[in-house]
């Protein structure tokens, strides 16, 4: 078994596990590279199976009512964490006051804690004197680096002739990472190098080797600190098949991401994830989705390139409604409609080795 970046990992998410504002604990939940993830703080589902409660498929990985009560299990298992990971991902990123009580005891129990929210925990002067009391690590993942650090566009993504794919969304907390990374995985098990593009903190905490984190970065070196990371993954990896993950979407009125990875990723092409039951955009009640035929026709304006498929969240939806949908959104749009995460990637695979250079 790889040997985990950052070692044992507890997540807490209480409160938000299995709603949208819990989607950085699906995605550890789901997979990670950098942690092996022992359980998760969410009272709502105590003693339930995370992999279980969120894709029908048990994993191992435990939900626990509290920190106490996650310690006291773990103990006994061997299998104590030494880092806490806040896998809420909130509107506006900020971390309520009850998670950062949870931190506070995971650092007197001597444990680092990761944090991908807006709201600093370095900032914190009381969550930095006890984690420098205790010699714990605190580490904000949406941080934005020094300027000295950051990248500006250059042009190079011109020398990058390997496939290119940008998973981009109808709208923000849809799926995008997920998908991206099951299709990562299906083309590596066909053989094919393939590396992903992470483009937000839970990419990062998945272990993504290229990443940069958009809504965080300074705006003018967005579009830079993109091509800087496709660049990498090029020069250093000599890869098959690049996918970006996406952020946003194109007209969410919060989120409208979607324009810099265009412009500095420069996709061949692109794979929009899509919510069939989803009306209206996330957390803006009133605000409907517009038409897919729609945002495939401005992608493809923006882009000049073309929409090859379309992959689907299937949110709300029973098992039996999926194909129907699938079948649905090709006769209106012409384009093939997956969802991975419900039958796996295979065919999407096939689809994307008829697109190799």
């Amino acid at each position: 078994m790889k040997k985990k970046i950052d070692g044992r990992a507890l997540v807490y998410c209480e409160g938000a596990f299995n709603t949208p504002n819990g989607k950085t604990a699906h995605g550890l939940v789901r997979f990670t590279e950098r942690y092996e993830i022992v359980g998760v703080i969410d009272s709502t589902y105590t003693g339930q199976d995370a992999g279980k409660i969120l894709d029908n498929k048990k994993n191992g990985i435990l939900i626990f009512k509290d920190i106490p009560s996650a310690v006291r299990e773990l103990r006994d298992k061997g299998s104590l964490p030494k880092c806490l990971v806040i896998g809420l991902a909130p509107d506006g990123g900020r971390l309520p006051s009850s998670a950062k009580e949870a931190i506070k005891k995971a650092l007197a129990l001597g444990w680092n804690v990761d944090s991908g929210l807006h709201d600093f925990l370095t900032s914190d002067k009381e969550l930095v004197q006890l984690a420098n009391s205790h010699g714990c690590r605190l580490r904000d993942i949406r941080k934005t680096p020094d300027r000295s650090d950051l990248h500006f566009f250059s042009g190079k993504i011109e020398k990058v002739d390997c496939l290119k794919l940008a998973v981009l969304g109808t709208d923000s907390a849809l799926g995008k990472r997920t998908t991206a990374w099951i299709l990562v995985h299906a083309l590596r098990k066909n053989r094919l190098n393939a590396e992903m593009i992470g483009t937000g903190q839970t990419a990062w905490m998945q272990g993504a080797k290229y990443s940069m984190i958009m809504d965080s970065c300074i705006n003018d070196f967005v579009s830079g600190e993109i091509e800087h990371a496709v660049v990498s993954a090029y020069e250093n990896e000599d890869p098959d098949v690049i996918v970006i993950e996406g952020q946003g979407s194109l007209m969410n009125p919060a989120y409208p991401g979607g324009f810099e990875i265009l412009a500095a990723g420069r996709p061949d092409y692109i794979l929009l994830q899509h919510a069939p039951k989803r009306k209206e955009y996330d957390g803006f009640p009133g605000y409907k989705i517009h038409p897919l035929k729609l945002q495939i026709r401005a992608l493809e304006l923006i882009s000049g390139k073309k929409v090859l498929a379309v992959t689907i969240n299937h949110e709300d939806m029973a098992p039996e409604e999926i194909l129907p949908a699938c079948e649905a959104i090709t006769k209106q749009t012409g384009l093939p409609a997956f969802d991975v995460l419900a039958h796996g990637a295979d065919e999407l695979v096939k689809l994307i080795k008829t697109k190799l250079k």
